[in-house]
C-alpha cells in the first residue's frame, strides 16, 4: 500500500494541466517522463510516442509468452485546471484519502494501471498486458486517437472514476451550429427588417420540445435518453437595428444507436417545419465535433473477465451501470477493441476539492492484475 501511496502522490504533484485548456500550462511532457522512467525501472517495455509535439503518449508492455489474448490498460495524464484551489500539486492524505488536483480524475486510475502492468511481467502470461498513459483527453482526445491506430488488443479497461462499478455504456456527443438569416435595416423601418434573433426563438421553442421528447421517452437500460441543449448564442449589432443574423452553439447527447448524421436529419426537420409555416425563415446548419457513444455487451470476453476478477478479489461481482459523460473507451471500442470503465472511487472531478479513495485505487489495482491472469493466460 505504501508503493501505491507514494505513486499517486508523485503523480499528483505533477502539474499536467492540458494546454488547450490553460495556454500558460506546462501539458503532459514532465508526467510523461516521470511514467516512463518508472516503467523502466519495472523493466518494462516503453515507448514514447508524440501525437502532438512535446506531449508523448507513454506505452508500458508486460510482453508475454504467446499465444495469449492482449490486454490493454488506460488512462489519462493530462488534468483541468486549477480554480481557486489551495495547493493543488502538494498532495495531502488524511483518513485513507489522497487530495489534490488529478487524484479522482485520473492519477488513482493511472497508479492502479502502472502497478498492475508491473507486476503481470511476474505472471508469465501468454498474451500481453498493454498499459497506454494518454494526452488531451480532457479536451480532443488526440492522444488515444493516435493510440487506438497503433495497438490492438482483444479488450480494453480504462481507470476512468467509476466508484467500482462495471461501465459498460455512455452517451456520446454531437455539436451543432444552427444560423438564422434576417435582414437588417434601422429599428424605425420595421417594413424592412427581418429580425434573426427573433427567428432563432422558433428554433429555441423547437429544441425545448425535442429536448422534453426524448427524455420523457427513455429507451436505453443503462443510460435512459438522450438529450438536447442550447449552449451559446450570439447575435445584433445595437439596439437600433434589426439583427440580420444569430447563431446558437447546440449540444445533442446521444445513446447507442444515434448517430450524428440522425441528429443533423432531426435539426433539418425542425427547420423545415418552421418554414412551412413561414415563408421568411431562412437558417442553416452546421455539423461541428462529435463522438460516438460505448456500448460493449454483457458477453464480451473482457467483461467476462473482469467480473471473474472481481468475485476472487471481492467475494461478489461488480455492479454493471451506464453513465452519462464521455469517455476515450469509446474510440478503442471504434477500433474494434470491446472496452469498458473501472476505477476508483472519490470526489470531485474538475471541482475546487478533489481526493481519491486509497482502498479504492489498491482494489482496482488488484482486479486488474487479476484480470490480466483470467484473460492473458
Amino acid at each position: 500500500m505504501e508503493k501505491l501511496i507514494q505513486l499517486v502522490s508523485d503523480l499528483v504533484a505533477i502539474n499536467s494541466i492540458n494546454p488547450n485548456m490553460d495556454p500558460n500550462a506546462p501539458g503532459e511532457l514532465k508526467i510523461a517522463h516521470f511514467i516512463s522512467h518508472w516503467l523502466e525501472q519495472a523493466g518494462l517495455e516503453v515507448q514514447l510516442i508524440e501525437p502532438v509535439s512535446g506531449r508523448p503518449n507513454v506505452v508500458g508492455i508486460a510482453r508475454g509468452k504467446g499465444g495469449g489474448q492482449t490486454l490493454l490498460l488506460n488512462g489519462h495524464m493530462d488534468t483541468v485546471g486549477t480554480g481557486r484551489m489551495q495547493n493543488p500539486h502538494k498532495p495531502i492524505v488524511k483518513a485513507g484519502r489522497l487530495y489534490g488536483r488529478g487524484a479522482y480524475d485520473m492519477k488513482g486510475g493511472l497508479a492502479a494501471c502502472m502497478i498492475a502492468v508491473a507486476e503481470a511481467q511476474n505472471l508469465h502470461l501468454r498474451g500481453d498486458v498493454v498499459f497506454t498513459a494518454a494526452v488531451d483527453e480532457e479536451y480532443a482526445s488526440v492522444g488515444m486517437q493516435e493510440l487506438a491506430k497503433l495497438f490492438h488488443a482483444d479488450g480494453a479497461i480504462i481507470a476512468e472514476f467509476t466508484e467500482l462499478d462495471l461501465i459498460v455504456a455512455h452517451r456520446g456527443f454531437a455539436w451543432f451550429e444552427i444560423e438564422t438569416l434576417g435582414r437588417a435595416a434601422h429599428g424605425s423601418r420595421p417594413d424592412l427588417g427581418v429580425d434573426a434573433i427573433v427567428k432563432m426563438g422558433k428554433i429555441l421553442v423547437k429544441i425545448e420540445k425535442l429536448d422534453q421528447k426524448l427524455r420523457s421517452n427513455p429507451t436505453h437500460r443503462l443510460l435512459g435518453s438522450g438529450s438536447l441543449h442550447a449552449s451559446v448564442i450570439s447575435g445584433g449589432e445595437g439596439l437600433s437595428t434589426y439583427p440580420d443574423r444569430c447563431v446558437l452553439s447546440m449540444e445533442r447527447r446521444t445513446l447507442p444507436g444515434e448517430s450524428i448524421e440522425m441528429v443533423e436529419t432531426e435539426l433539418l426537420g425542425i427547420v423545415r417545419e418552421i418554414q412551412k409555416q413561414d415563408s421568411s425563415f431562412h437558417a442553416e446548419i452546421r455539423r461541428g465535433f462529435g463522438r460516438s457513444p460505448l456500448e460493449t455487451p454483457m458477453d464480451a470476453a473482457i467483461v467476462t473477465a473482469v467480473q471473474s476478477a472481481a468475485v476472487k478479489i471481492l467475494n461478489h461481482p461488480l455492479a454493471v451501470a451506464g453513465v452519462q459523460y464521455w469517455s476515450d473507451a469509446a474510440l478503442l471500442s471504434e477500433a474494434g477493441i470491446p472496452s469498458l470503465l473501472l476505477g476508483p472511487s472519490g470526489s470531485g472531478a474538475h471541482a475546487e476539492e478533489e481526493w481519491v479513495n486509497l482502498s479504492s485505487v489498491k482494489t482496482c489495482a488488484d482486479i486488474y492484475l487479476e484480470t490480466a491472469l483470467e484473460f492473458c493466460s
